[in-house]
């Protein structure tokens, strides 16, 4: 009956919701207008790149900071084993897969990273592709799980952040945050997402890889 029960209340929510959203007008505003009519001031070509990084580039900062505290705070609460366990041997072809896979993939990272100016990409997805590459070539046995991370990789995971932010603090030196002058604009944002795309990229396989090193 409980179960009965569940399922009804369940199945009466999704209705009411389905609804609801059914009933919704169209949008009052919309801020597109204004997004392609300050477009040639943001230093790239793709509005998305342009809100992320430009006009709303604070959030992004913010973002950034969030995901950077969700590691440390992995790292500080995660326990280590006391002797690795014992693993399957992997697949030749597997491993040989990966070795080429790897390689094509931080090449696509950087195509990402390149794209975002004027097309989708940026640092986010280029991040993580190569994350991707990471735990590929973890889960194939060619990349041992991380421990306690060193002095570079510490710098390698803060350093995208660290690098916007001090951008942003220059920036409001000479008045607003992360208002960039329109002559540099694209020149800073290319500066912050390839330091982003490397920090994003330790970041979520250091998600990953650190929890590997737990479970050992």
């Amino acid at each position: 009956m409980k179960r009965l029960a569940v399922s009804l209340g369940a199945a009466l929510f999704a209705a009411l919701l389905g609804a609801a959203l059914l009933e919704l007008g169209p949008p009052a505003a919309t801020l597109a207008p204004l997004v392609a009519g300050t477009l040639a001031q943001s230093g790239v070509t793709h509005p998305v790149t342009a809100v992320l990084l430009n006009f709303r580039g604070y959030d992004t900062l913010l973002e950034i900071a969030v995901l950077l505290i969700a590691l440390i705070g992995l790292t500080a609460v995660a326990r280590r084993g006391e002797a690795p366990a014992a693993t399957a041997a992997v697949e030749p072809v597997l491993t040989t897969l990966a070795r080429l896979a790897a390689p094509l993939m931080v090449l696509v990272a950087v195509y990402l990273l390149w794209a975002g100016a004027h097309r989708p990409g940026g640092a986010f997805q280029a991040g993580a592709v190569l994350a991707a590459a990471a735990v590929l070539l973890h889960l194939t046995r060619l990349l041992p799980a991380w421990a306690a991370p060193g002095a570079w990789l510490r710098a390698g995971l803060a350093g995208g952040f660290l690098l916007f932010l001090a951008i942003a603090a220059a920036l409001l030196a000479e008045g607003a945050l992360l208002k960039y002058p329109p002559a540099q604009a694209g020149l800073l944002i290319l500066a912050i997402e390839s330091g982003l795309t490397v920090s994003l990229g330790l970041i979520l396989a250091g998600l990953f890889l650190f929890l590997s090193e737990e479970r050992r």
